[in-house]
């Protein structure tokens, strides 16, 4: 990825990237899986844009890489579709764990 350096408008752009693919990846993650009640689904929608804000770069960069499409995908697009990714990913280990937390984690 190109080096942002001090350019106010291309850091700006990144990080409105990485916030609109992280808000997408809730979304979806919430469509695609509805909630059981209000509670689970702000928890699941903050989940998922918290994810997707920390784990967006790291995230995009290593589609892109794995992919082969890294010369080809400006900083932006990387970040959105990296932030996408990790927030719809979110839900789903958290979801994983907290099912197996309720099926082993009960009273004896």
């Amino acid at each position: 990825m190109a080096d942002l350096g001090q350019d106010p408008g291309a850091i700006i752009g990144v990080w409105a990237a990485k916030t609109a693919g992280a808000f997408a990846g809730a979304g979806v993650s919430l469509i695609y899986l509805l909630p059981k009640s209000r509670r689970e689904a702000a928890s699941r929608f903050a989940t998922g844009v918290t994810c997707g804000l920390i784990f967006g770069g790291p995230t995009g960069l290593w589609l892109a890489e794995r992919l082969g499409i890294s010369g080809m995908l400006s900083g932006a697009e990387t970040m959105l579709a990296g932030s996408a990714a990790a927030s719809l990913c979110a839900w789903w280990v958290l979801g994983a764990l907290s099912r197996v937390a309720e099926r082993y984690g009960g009273r004896r």
